[in-house]
């Protein structure tokens, strides 16, 4: 079955293409989620203002998220952990604690823009790379101090 791709999917099709796709995955999926429409003989006459109106909106979305990508460089949280006296932390930072304290700065993001390894679990300083698109990468500076 034929669709218009809305939004660009990994291993499916990039925004504004026309695609060939089961036709359980198109009705149940994707047109449901508005990621894709119909490939109609009217949607295909229209495919050009369709294209049009979607690159509009990218262009938008890029002016946002590279505004965002500013905010989050000069942004720096710092967090107060429990430690032991030989310097040990008790606990860690985690993702979930990063979304919380860019959240009390009034900045959103979703939780897998960031691509920790692992749990930080040491005092110090970290950057952390934040994906917000393919293309706009930025990096968030972490402070872990002990508590006083």
């Amino acid at each position: 079955m034929k669709v218009i791709m809305l939004k660009t999917i990994e291993k499916v099709g990039k925004q504004g293409e026309v695609v060939n796709v089961k036709r359980g995955f198109a009705r149940n999926y994707l047109v449901p989620k508005k990621l894709a429409i119909y490939a109609t003989p009217a949607n295909l006459k229209n495919l050009a203002n369709i294209q049009s109106k979607l690159a509009d909106e990218e262009q938008k979305l890029m002016a946002e998220l590279k505004n965002l990508a500013e905010k989050i460089d000069t942004t720096n949280l710092v967090f107060k952990r429990k430690v032991d006296e030989q310097g040990s932390m008790f606990g860690s930072v985690s993702e979930l604690d990063i979304i919380n304290g860019l959240q009390e700065l009034g900045i959103q993001i979703n939780k897998s823009a960031l691509s920790m390894e692992k749990h930080y679990k040491e005092l110090g300083e970290f950057n952390l790379p934040v994906r917000l698109h393919k293309d706009i990468i930025c990096s968030l500076n972490i402070k872990i101090e002990p508590e006083q």
